[in-house]
């Protein structure tokens, strides 16, 4: 049910990617290199992405390439799928080092970022054209996502609030979770358009339902002083979180309001995203060099 699997040592991966081939992308942030790995032999390579390339976060795009937000190049970078060449959209001049954090598409396939030294942007990756903008309270967003009918939401983790951007002149509204100061990390929509939110300072899950403004939290089920750092939710609408105070990944059942615990096998793992395809849950154990999977049409609960 729960696999590991190792990366070059000293690759610090800190964002994984499931293809629709079955290969695996992981950012391998500290070498500056995009990793690949095949879990049917557990072999890997890596792509060299850049000078002073430091990539965060890796999604999968519309087109089936790896789209990377790359903190050390301040750049968006494409890796494709079957060739591996490597195209770097540099943000415009003027905008200093912004600290690249994650990226999503939305439905008309605009990709969005965000960077924690205050910005978020779009890139058309049709035309090129990239546009950036500073957010409204400055330094830290941090994930991104978009929901089912196209609205974009943010998290800001030092600013404790999630945004949504207004598509019509791209400009972002806060939001407020009702804890102060929770620190909203990582967000992700569901199928209902549901905002999922990792709340990093409080320990808990959020979750805001645009259509009626309304918020509902919940803690952590660990025993020691709950961290939530990633958050993601499946095929089926299970929402899962990664737990840096218990060293664990855990699912919660929105229908039920009850949490599955899945203890990690290596300690001190630091697992600080997570993404999915069909019956798997995958991520990168930034502290340990491996990249886990949780296949969840093995779990019996």
């Amino acid at each position: 049910m729960i696999q590991e699997y190792p990366v070059p040592a000293g690759s610090h991966p800190h964002d994984v990617a499931p293809a629709p081939d079955g290969t695996v992308w992981y950012t391998a942030q500290a070498t500056g290199e995009l990793g690949r790995l095949d879990p049917k032999t557990g072999e890997t390579h890596h792509i060299v992405l850049g000078s002073n390339s430091a990539p965060h976060g890796v999604i999968i795009g519309p087109d089936g390439a790896a789209w990377v937000t790359d903190g050390g190049q301040n750049a968006i970078v494409r890796v494709d799928a079957e060739t591996e060449a490597v195209k770097v959209f540099p943000l415009p001049d003027g905008h200093g080092y912004t600290n690249l954090n994650t990226a999503a598409f939305d439905s008309d396939g605009i990709l969005w970022f965000t960077g924690q030294a205050g910005i978020y942007g779009r890139l058309d990756v049709t035309t090129g054209e990239m546009l950036v903008y500073d957010a409204p309270r400055g330094r830290g967003p941090y994930g991104i996502t978009s929901t089912p009918d196209g609205k974009v939401f943010y998290a800001s983790l030092a600013g404790s609030h999630i945004a949504i951007i207004d598509k019509s002149n791209n400009a972002a509204t806060i939001i407020e979770p009702p804890t102060a100061g929770q620190g909203a990390r990582r967000v992700w929509s569901d199928a209902l358009g549901r905002i999922w939110v990792s709340e990093w300072n409080a320990g808990q899950l959020g979750v805001f339902t645009p259509t009626n403004d309304r918020w509902q939290e919940w803690e952590l089920p660990g025993k020691q002083r709950p961290q939530a750092y990633a958050v993601y939710v499946d095929e089926t609408d299970m929402v899962w979180v990664t737990d840096f105070g218990n060293n664990a990944i855990v699912r919660f059942d929105p229908k039920t309001e009850t949490w599955l615990e899945f203890p990690i096998p290596t300690a001190g793992a630091a697992v600080r995203q997570l993404l999915g395809r069909k019956g798997e849950v995958w991520g990168a154990e930034s502290a340990r060099d491996k990249l886990i999977v949780i296949r969840t049409d093995q779990i019996e609960a």
